[in-house]
């Protein structure tokens, strides 16, 4: 069995943020020579997320906009988690909701998406480096 690991780096230039990062995958499974297994893919971070859904800029509008109404970031002190000086409960929270990880299965070396299927990584507390960690295992 083959094992890869890889860390990818992001920096969205605003708070919140979504960005399609199928290509990059591709390129980790391309990378590892895995044709048949699972691919992981999670951030390592508890402000950001990492799903699976559909590259439609309306659907990503409504994200953003369902998930201010879920966890408003203002008033900031609405939030306990930022009476230690954060600003950024409602990122967490966001996060929580829109998961940590993404599982695909891997089938004659590609990855094995229903229809309109991408990996995207989410951002809720932006304007710094954040990693992505792509693990593959197989054969």
């Amino acid at each position: 069995m083959r094992s890869y690991r890889k860390e990818l780096s992001f920096n969205i230039n605003d708070r919140v943020g979504f960005v399609n990062i199928t290509p990059e995958v591709e390129q980790c499974l391309k990378e590892s020579g895995v044709k048949e297994g699972l691919l992981l893919v999670n951030s390592m971070h508890i402000t950001s997320s990492v799903f699976i859904n559909d590259d439609e800029s309306g659907l990503h509008n409504d994200f953003r906009a369902w998930l201010e109404r879920l966890a408003p970031h203002a008033p900031v002190s609405q939030y306990r988690h930022n009476d230690t000086g954060e600003d950024n409960a409602d990122a967490h929270l966001k996060r929580t909701v829109m998961g940590r990880e993404a599982v695909v299965a891997i089938t004659g070396g590609k990855l094995d998406f229903g229809t309109w299927e991408q990996i995207f990584y989410g951002e809720f507390d932006g304007r710094r480096k954040k990693r992505v960690l792509v693990k593959i295992i197989g054969e």
